[in-house]
């Protein structure tokens, strides 16, 4: 049997606060890379998923990017694979590779950088991603190939939330419990907008909690803003030989933190001229500002 892997010690990980600013440097970051690539960025998606990504590259997963292979670590699946940049930049500040790189050759041809994520391009990526509804799905078999091995890693998968309408995502879910994957974490983005519509105009997804519930996972509901909630979810994920997989709801806004992109449909995806990159780390720092009294 494998032995498991060694915990990081609580003194070496960030501070909720250290957290915080990682978040507002990876959102600043992903408005630069907006403001510069000719093409649309899924910026809006990106930016609501941006806590969750920094609680879990810097915080949560065990993951050392200078051993990308190592066979203890964590294995982390994209599911949501729109959020492709916000993933990509919070992988590089966590020292996987440069934040530089990105910008230089981001959606160019042969770049390991894509608008979905590639495992063959990009080192580092555990599974090539971007047909919604397949993460959860991937997770499950990874979760449970550890499980039958005899391997004490997790696999977590962020998903959002219009893909949770897919039944495949269901079939997923029932087969986590029916294995009883403790090992299996699954975090929802929900951000509430799909491309077009917001998605209870579409798909009817309450309550949402309680069908995750219904099909035998342990549910953690909180606001996917808040950096402390995601610390605490984390802390308080069930041990790894545990038969229940968990989910973790994270209430979330479309465009976070730039006022002008939350809530907004026609945010999903798009470019900054200089005018309105000027414009939207503007409205960034007064999030902050206003964030941090």
């Amino acid at each position: 049997m494998m032995s498991p892997a060694p915990e990081r010690a609580t003194t070496d990980r960030p501070s909720v606060e250290q957290l915080e600013e990682l978040a507002y440097e990876l959102r600043a970051k992903l408005l630069h890379l907006c403001g510069t690539y000719e093409g649309a960025v899924h910026i809006g998606g990106d930016l609501s998923s941006a806590d969750i990504l920094t609680a879990l590259f810097h915080y949560g997963l065990e993951v050392d990017p200078t051993d990308i292979a190592n066979p203890t670590r964590d294995r982390f699946v994209l599911s949501k694979g729109h959020a492709a940049v916000c993933m990509y930049i919070a992988m590089a500040m966590r020292g996987f590779f440069s934040y530089d790189g990105i910008v230089e050759t981001y959606g160019q041809l042969d770049s390991a950088y894509g608008m979905h994520p590639c495992k063959v391009q990009l080192p580092g990526v555990e599974c090539s991603t971007g047909s919604l509804g397949h993460g959860l799905p991937l997770a499950v078999g990874m979760a449970l190939s550890a499980r039958g091995r005899g391997e004490t890693h997790r696999v977590v998968t962020l998903m959002g939330d219009g893909e949770t309408g897919e039944g495949s995502v269901w079939e997923a879910a029932l087969a986590g419990s029916s294995n009883k994957l403790g090992n299996l974490v699954a975090v929802i983005d929900r951000n509430r907008q799909l491309m077009t519509s917001f998605d209870e105009e579409r798909v009817t997804l309450e309550p949402y909690a309680d069908k995750w519930a219904a099909f035998g996972w342990n549910v953690v509901h909180i606001d996917g803003h808040d950096m402390a909630a995601l610390v605490a979810a984390i802390d308080d994920l069930p041990a790894t030989d545990s038969d229940k997989p968990t989910v973790i709801v994270a209430e979330t806004i479309k465009g976070k933190g730039v006022d002008f992109m939350e809530h907004n449909l026609a945010w999903h995806a798009g470019s900054l001229g200089a005018a309105d990159l000027e414009r939207a780390l503007k409205a960034l720092e007064a999030t902050r500002e206003k964030e941090s009294v």
